[in-house]
């Protein structure tokens, strides 16, 4: 930015300035996509996004299922 205002003050030609803009722009909106890119594919393809404070996974306990005893008839 300031590289910009450096040319502006210095009246340098209009296509300059207006290269110098567009190059500042298109660096700014590289630097966003680079930084969206892996949130955007995660989403894409149903990942769970990367949350290194949840990083130890968690398991689930199962408990066995209560058998039933079959009842008997005495007659």
């Amino acid at each position: 930015m300031p590289n910009i205002i450096d040319l502006i003050a210095q009246d340098s030609k209009a296509s300059n300035i207006s290269q110098e803009i567009k190059d500042t722009l298109y660096t700014k909106a590289a630097e966003k996509i680079e930084t969206l890119k892996k949130e955007v594919s995660d989403s894409m393809f149903d990942v769970e996004p990367y949350n290194p404070k949840s990083e130890v996974e968690t398991e689930t306990e199962v408990e066995p299922e209560p058998t039933e005893e079959p009842e008997e008839n005495v007659n």
